[in-house]
């Protein structure tokens, strides 16, 4: 995904003077092609997230369009009253990137776990948020990031996640996309778990089950119509996310199901509310927490059968 970011932050570059992407002393082997060619659009702030925010705010102020990227807990965690106030208070055209959603970082240990982002920006107002589950959504997310005006935050997993749709989309803010169609169940999933929701669904189907399966790359604003069409169209809906399971995808789901008094039956599928005591790869860190492949599709036929 962050290939695909840099590749298309590149080409928007060439053509506005106002980017200036700024690093939290990262990005090594991705963006020298940016450096070079756009030496008076970038600057390495050191490992200084607090500064590099309120920097991008009197960017903003001065008519520039700041992008700031640092890996996801360290560019919304760190620096979270910065965001707060200096960008999202003042609704300033500041672009937020946090690269390694989820245990992308697995071995480097909880410090590097993307796993609460997603719930702590959902609380600002004004806020942007994008999850891209594949390289064609981050290239579309990352488009509409840049055109937006006011803040953003872009949700990006590491490297290597393959493509899940297979024929062009409709990108746009506020609004999911169905990859399939269904009657049995829906599953709703984003970011770096969207692949694996694809398999889970085809999994299912297996065993005649009728899956209606949305990514959902807008996380705030929110498709509530698409959740309450598939609350009526099936018998179940789930949720998957490589985030905890308190505030984030899950979470925005069951709010908008609750609120209008949906019987649905529902399952947030997620990373458990604690810390692992563990630590190894992404897909060790994933099994660990039940998001293996199996251990998904385990956790729909023990809800939906029950």
């Amino acid at each position: 995904m962050r290939i695909t970011f840099v590749h298309r932050l590149f080409e928007f570059a060439k053509k506005d003077k106002s980017i200036f992407l700024l690093t939290g002393d990262l990005g090594f082997s991705v963006f020298e092609k940016y450096i070079e060619a756009f030496p008076d659009q970038y600057l390495n702030m050191g490992v200084a997230e607090q500064n590099m925010a309120g920097v991008a705010a009197g960017m903003a102020i001065e008519d520039k369009m700041p992008i700031i990227y640092s890996i996801a807990p360290f560019t919304t965690m760190r620096n979270f009253e910065q965001i707060r106030n200096d960008i999202c208070y003042q609704n300033l055209n500041v672009k937020i990137v946090g690269v390694g959603a989820g245990f992308s970082y697995g071995p480097y240990g909880h410090t590097h776990h993307g796993l609460e982002d997603i719930g702590i920006l959902r609380t600002l107002p004004g806020l942007v948020i994008f999850a891209p589950g594949d390289p064609i959504e981050t290239d579309l997310a990352t488009k509409a990031m840049l055109r937006h005006i006011g803040p953003v935050y872009l949700r990006l997993g590491k490297a290597g996640e393959p493509n899940v749709h297979k024929k062009p989309i409709d990108f746009t803010i506020g609004k999911g996309i169905i990859i399939k169609d269904g009657t049995t169940i829906t599953v709703i999933s984003c970011s770096t778990l969207l692949y694996r929701a694809f398999q889970a669904a085809s999994e299912l189907e297996k065993e005649n089950y009728s899956v209606r399966l949305i990514s959902m790359p807008s996380i705030k604003p929110l498709d509530k119509d698409i959740i309450l069409k598939s609350a009526k169209k099936t018998k179940a809906i789930f949720t998957i996310e490589e985030h905890s399971i308190i505030g984030g995808l899950g979470s925005a789901v069951a709010e908008v199901l609750a609120e209008a008094g949906s019987p649905v039956r529902f399952k947030r599928i997620g990373v458990p509310d604690q810390f692992t005591k563990v630590i190894g790869s992404q897909e060790y860190m994933r099994k660990a927490n039940e998001l293996s492949l199996e251990q998904i599709v385990k956790t729909i036929h023990a809800t939906y059968e029950n």
